[in-house]
């Protein structure tokens, strides 16, 4: 009775004060520390349990890879890294994860272009699954290799613009001050993603007009810089908004808004030309394949549920601003990852000639080869996709280019719905899982010496069979599952159509490479 009775003497607010006191440490400190399911799972820092800041700082400083890299090796596959967030590392964790069942956490919200969801950043399976197949036909390898408007987009961007300006650079007067290949790069391959998308007249010419896409490369940087708060702290940011605050500069709004309407005059100046027209005498340059597809898809989703649709509201209802979302996600991430790709490879064989040397031979062992023979029309042929695609140093350059320089490092999170099993270790429902290209490609015992550029790693062996299956069981660049990049087969066929033109002309060297040091993220 003695403690009843202190009890009844106590100002009501402070007993009050002292049950949430007491509520705050059971909720905040005790059951996330000891006795929640995550509490099994190695912290990979004390306050892990308790706060989210640790992650976030590091991501904020650009340091989440190397950090998370340091971490799984210290620690091990499964790590805690936030009150209700894990990093995976493990192969048979990411085959738990990733083929299914777990959905897309609100991080993506970032990617709803002009706030309609498109593929990307869709979060339901099932819808995702919907616009996946309205599109997914036209990426596949066997329709690439057979596609006519892709073989006739490729000449013109490889033979009219980008061996031109190379063989321009290669003048002794130039020779000797280089030419900045990332800028480059980033504008050919903006020039094959756009001219999928639209068709070669109503798309872009980066190569050539290098004002207008230094410009354009600028815009995007600040976007893509400044995406902490809006992704990590999407409630902090929209709160301080509300009071006049901004976490970001003023200039990522402007740069997106930019992107956006350039991105919607593109789309409107194809939906208004002849080419949309099926009468079947536009060049094959000028179809604009993707933009087809995904109008065919809506349209067949349209007749086939109509209002039963999952994706009715948000693609059919606004079709067009859903089209231009769609093209839009690809667009961005299409030129940027494989314009990455492509620098760290050049960057790569020029700083060993006898690599070099060795995949001209390979690529002059083409019969047509992408040799040029003058200028215009007729100024070189491109082989057979299936010839190029299966010659095997290519291929090995490519590969170890991907692995060691993963253009999407970072995390790509999932999150969970109910109740699961991780690693051997029960996962409950509302936690953030996430794998990372960065880790997976650093395992030491799949890829021995894994800082080392060794494309000899991709080559068929008689000795290592297993190994390489093994090498390529963990490879994922592109992730993996059915969300995986849907861009993976015409981002690798245009790469190795960039590189065999290149190094079927051209032996390159380095200049300067200051600044070749991979970002975060």
């Amino acid at each position: 009775m003695a403690l009843k009775d202190a009890l009844q003497a106590l100002p009501i607010p402070l007993v009050a004060g002292i049950f949430l006191f007491a509520y705050g440490v059971y909720h905040f400190v005790i059951y996330p520390a000891w006795l929640s399911h995550l509490a099994q799972i190695p912290n990979a820092h004390w306050s892990v349990p308790f706060s989210r800041f640790w992650i976030l700082r590091e991501r904020f400083l650009n340091r989440e890879n190397r950090t998370l890299l340091a971490t799984h090796r210290r620690v091990g596959p499964i790590v805690r890294i936030g009150p209700a967030e894990l990093s995976i590392d493990g192969l048979d964790s990411v085959r738990t994860v990733y083929p299914g069942g777990f959905e897309k956490p609100g991080w993506y919200a970032v990617f709803d272009n002009y706030g309609v969801p498109c593929m990307f950043s869709t979060k339901n399976s099932r819808e995702h699954s919907l616009r996946k197949r309205m599109i997914s036909n036209v990426y596949s390898k066997s329709y690439l290799h057979a596609s006519e408007p892709s073989r006739a987009q490729s000449r013109i961007i490889l033979f009219d613009r980008l061996l031109p300006i190379l063989r321009e650079s290669a003048a002794p007067y130039l020779a000797p001050h280089g030419i900045d290949v990332h800028s480059l790069f980033l504008g050919a391959t903006m020039d094959f993603i756009a001219a999928y998308l639209w068709g070669m007249r109503n798309s872009t010419n980066f190569i050539q007009n290098k004002g207008y896409r230094e410009h354009w490369l600028e815009l995007y940087k600040a976007r893509v810089e400044n995406g902490f708060f809006i992704q990590e702290l999407p409630l902090l940011t929209g709160v301080c908004r509300m009071f006049g605050l901004r976490l970001y500069p003023a200039t990522v709004e402007w740069a997106t808004k930019e992107l956006e309407n350039w991105n919607h005059e593109l789309c409107r100046a194809t939906l208004e030309s002849e080419v949309m027209a099926d009468v079947g005498k536009t060049p094959p340059e000028d179809e604009p394949v993707v933009l087809k597809a995904v109008l065919s898809g809506i349209d067949k989703e349209e007749k086939t549920r109509g209002r039963d649709s999952p994706i009715f509201s948000t693609t059919i209802q606004k079709r067009d601003l859903a089209v231009e979302s769609e093209l839009f996600d690809h667009v961005l991430a299409g030129q940027e990852t494989a314009g990455v790709a492509l620098t760290y490879a050049a960057w790569r064989l020029s700083q060993n000639p006898d690599l070099q040397r060795e995949l001209q031979r390979e690529l002059r062992s083409l019969r047509p080869g992408l040799e040029m023979r003058g200028v215009g029309v007729g100024a070189g042929e491109l082989p057979d996709p299936k010839d190029l695609d299966a010659l095997p140093l290519l291929h090995a350059v490519l590969m170890e280019t991907l692995r060691l320089h993963a253009p999407l490092p970072g995390a790509q999170p999932r999150q969970t719905s109910s109740f699961c099993q991780i690693g051997g270790y029960a996962v409950p429902p509302g936690v953030r899982v996430a794998a990372m290209a960065h880790t997976l490609h650093r395992d030491r015992t799949v890829f021995p010496e894994p800082e080392r550029f060794v494309p000899e790693r991709w080559l068929d062996g008689e000795k290592d069979r297993e190994g390489l299956r093994e090498r390529h069981r963990q490879f994922w660049a592109f992730s993996s599952g059915g969300r995986m990049c849907i861009g993976s087969n015409f981002a690798i066929n245009e790469m190795k159509l960039v590189l065999a033109a290149i190094y079927s002309n051209f032996t390159t060297y380095v200049v300067d490479d200051s600044g070749m040091e991979q970002t975060d993220g």
